[in-house]
C-alpha cells in the first residue's frame, strides 16, 4: 500500500503513522474510489480550517485522529458497513471497531466515533471537541463548499488534481439512497437520509415533521387556525372564499393565501404578500362583492394544483364581471389548500 499511493502521502503530507495507512488501505478496500477521494480531501480541508483559526497539531488538535475520522467517516456507505441504522451511525460503528482491533486508545475511538457519527449534524459537530468538529468543517467543504473561501490559494485546485471529485455529490447521494432505499430503517423520517429518501418516492408515500404530528394522537392543531375550517381539498379553497366573502370574514379570506402569495384583484392591479392582500380584499368586502365561483378544471400534481373557475362577481359594479381565474394551490403541512397565485384575470 505505501507503495501503491505514495504521490498522496507525500505530496498532501499526509499522517504517515501505521494505524493512518492502514485505515487508508481498509477504505479504499471497502469505498468505490470516489468516496476515498472524498474522504482524504474532507482531511486536507479539515487540516486548513485548523491552521485558518489557529489551532495547532499536537497541542491543541489531534492531528492523526482527525485524518482517521475524516478517512473512516462514509465507511458507513461500504458493503461491509451497511448495517441497520442510519449511514453515519453505522460508519461510525465500523471505524470504531476498526480502530479498536488495531489497539486504539478507547478515548480516542470515542473522539472518532462521535466526529463520524455527527458529520451531518449542523449545530452539534462544531459544538464539541476540535477533532470532530474540524472533520466536519472539512467534510462540509468538501461536500456543499461551506467555508472553501478561508481555504489557501491553490490548495482545492492541487487536491481535486490529485483525487479527482468524479461528481462527488450526486455520487453520494445515490450511495446513501441505493442503501435507504433497500433497508428504509436507514432513514428516519426527520433525519438527512430520511429526506433523500422521501424525494424519490411517491408523494406522500414518506411522513414527514408534520405528518408525525398530525398522527401523534394528541389532538394539536396549527397554531392560529382556532375554528377556522381548512380547504381539505383544493375545490375547498373556492367554497371557503365564498363563504368567507359573503360572512365578510377578512381573516378567513387571507388565511386562503399563503404569506407571499400574489394576488390579482382587478385587472392591471398586482399585490404580493399577506398586508397587500389583506388591504386588497377588505376593499373587496367594503365594496359589497359577492362572488360564485364555478369549477372549470383543475390539475394536481403531488402538493400543487392548478385550477381554473368561472367567476362571477356581482356588487361593485352596475353589470355582473364574468372571468376565468387562473389559480395556483398548494398543500399546507396541516393539510390545507392554500392559494400561492390568484388570478381571476390571467387568462
Amino acid at each position: 500500500m505505501t507503495d501503491a499511493h505514495p504521490p498522496v502521502f507525500s505530496r498532501l503530507a499526509l499522517p504517515g503513522s501505521e494505524i493512518a495507512r492502514e485505515a487508508f488501505a481498509f477504505t479504499a478496500r471497502a469505498t468505490p474510489e470516489f468516496i476515498l477521494n472524498h474522504s482524504i480531501r474532507s482531511y486536507v480541508f479539515a487540516r486548513a480550517h485548523a491552521a485558518h483559526r489557529g489551532l495547532r497539531p499536537g497541542s491543541d488538535y489531534d492531528d492523526e485522529l482527525i485524518f482517521l475520522s475524516c478517512v473512516l467517516h462514509d465507511v458507513g456507505l461500504s458493503e461491509e458497513g451497511n448495517g441497520d441504522h442510519r449511514f453515519e451511525v453505522d460508519g461510525a460503528d465500523t471505524a470504531a471497531a476498526f480502530l479498536r482491533e488495531h489497539g486504539v486508545d478507547e478515548g480516542r475511538v470515542e473522539i472518532a466515533w462521535d466526529a463520524i457519527a455527527l458529520h451531518t449534524s449542523d449545530g452539534i459537530a462544531e459544538r464539541k471537541g476540535p477533532e470532530v468538529a474540524m472533520t466536519q468543517a472539512g467534510i462540509l467543504t468538501d461536500i456543499l463548499g461551506l467555508g472553501r473561501e478561508s481555504l489557501p490559494d491553490g490548495l482545492a485546485d492541487e487536491t481535486h488534481l490529485l483525487l479527482p471529485r468524479a461528481d462527488l455529490g450526486y455520487g453520494l447521494t445515490e450511495a446513501v439512497l441505493n442503501q435507504v432505499k433497500a433497508k428504509p430503517q436507514k432513514a428516519g423520517p426527520i433525519t438527512f437520509p430520511g429526506q433523500l429518501l422521501r424525494r424519490h418516492l411517491p408523494y406522500g408515500a414518506y411522513p414527514d415533521w408534520y405528518d408525525r404530528l398530525a398522527s401523534a394522537g394528541w389532538g394539536d392543531r396549527p397554531i392560529g387556525t382556532g375554528g377556522r375550517r381548512r380547504a381539505e381539498t383544493p375545490e375547498a379553497v373556492a367554497t371557503l372564499f365564498m363563504e368567507y366573502l359573503q360572512a365578510g370574514d377578512l381573516e378567513g379570506l387571507v388565511s386562503l393565501y399563503e404569506p407571499n402569495a400574489h394576488f390579482v384583484p382587478e385587472p392591471g392591479r398586482h399585490v404580493v404578500g399577506t398586508e397587500a392582500i389583506r388591504h386588497a380584499l377588505r376593499q373587496l368586502i367594503d365594496s359589497g362583492a359577492q362572488l360564485k365561483l364555478e369549477l372549470r378544471d383543475i390539475r394536481v400534481v403531488d402538493d400543487v394544483a392548478l385550477v381554473s373557475n368561472t367567476a362571477t362577481l356581482t356588487g361593485p359594479t352596475p353589470e355582473p364581471v364574468v372571468s376565468n381565474t387562473s389559480e395556483i394551490l398548494r398543500r399546507q403541512p396541516d393539510g390545507g389548500w392554500v392559494h400561492v397565485v390568484d388570478d381571476p384575470f390571467f387568462s
